[in-house]
């Protein structure tokens, strides 16, 4: 009997040898197995044609309106820096309600910058700041209808009530100005020394400032780095809508599910009470 709830599994722990020889069936690719990557929810290698391929479980709950087709949706995006998105394929998996979805694209320039979040300085330089500066810029410029997703979760004006509200009491929470975002910028998904920004399956409407909040929350184990962070995307995070997205990155940090040893909580508290103050005041 097919389950009609998803199993929560990390593809890391799970066996993918199935996923694998069908992605290499109906793309035609052989994948390089020294060079597999694996994550909680996706699975990526390098194939003999040079390019790389990303697969992807999710429920089919998380899709959505989306569709589940991130990556090559965001091929229409003009002026940012990404992979090229060379083909995909879709299927249904027969026993629960998921999706595998495996796309193709060209090779990233460099390397991950690190985890997700970071412990150290990367040491960027001031053309990486501005190749990110111009992709963010121009991303925020785009049209779409889609919804982003972080955490696969839609963002919604609820969602951000909800989450902001659950640990910072007394905040006006009404978000003004939706942008085109990415939804998961992080260190993992951008490349250096040069600058590239991957994994696009959660892009879509947002709040204006997403991406630079979450990127911040993602750099405060080196308060260096936040500053950084903060300082070059001023332009978003000096707005009203901005700030709510500190508080909405902070709350996640700092909310019921916080760990006592985050190196991350103490930096933002001190910015979200500081914020918090700004938006009541205004």
């Amino acid at each position: 009997m097919t389950a009609t709830v998803p199993r929560v599994i990390d593809l890391r722990k799970e066996p993918i040898e199935d996923a694998l020889d069908r992605v290499e069936r109906t793309l035609q690719v052989r994948l390089d197995q020294a060079t597999v990557v694996r994550k909680r929810r996706s699975i990526g290698a390098r194939t003999d044609r040079d390019t790389w391929v990303r697969i992807e479980r999710r429920g089919l709950d998380r899709i959505g309106s989306q569709g589940g087709d991130g990556t090559a949706s965001a091929e229409a995006l003009h002026g940012v820096t990404k992979p090229a998105w060379y083909g995909s394929m879709a299927w249904r998996d027969t026993d629960e309600p998921v999706m595998w979805r495996a796309d193709e694209t060209a090779l990233l320039p460099g390397q991950p910058v690190g985890s997700a979040i970071v412990s150290e300085d990367p040491g960027l330089l001031d053309a990486w700041w501005a190749a990110l500066n111009a992709s963010l810029g121009a991303l925020a410029a785009q049209h779409t209808y889609r919804v982003a997703t972080p955490d696969t979760e839609a963002i919604t004006q609820e969602l951000v009530t909800r989450t902001i509200g659950n640990v910072f009491a007394g905040v006006d929470t009404l978000v003004h100005q939706w942008t085109p975002a990415h939804a998961d910028l992080n260190w993992a998904n951008v490349t250096a020394p040069e600058f590239c920004l991957f994994d696009w399956e959660d892009w879509g409407l947002a709040p204006r400032g997403l991406d630079a909040a979450t990127l911040w929350a993602a750099s405060l184990a080196v308060p260096a780095l936040a500053d950084r962070v903060r300082q070059e995307r001023r332009c978003d995070l000096e707005s009203r809508d901005g700030k709510l997205m500190l508080l909405f990155a902070s709350a996640k940090i700092l909310g019921p599910h916080a760990h006592p040893e985050d190196p991350r909580l103490t930096p933002a508290r001190a910015v979200a009470e500081q914020t918090v103050r700004e938006l009541q005041s205004a």
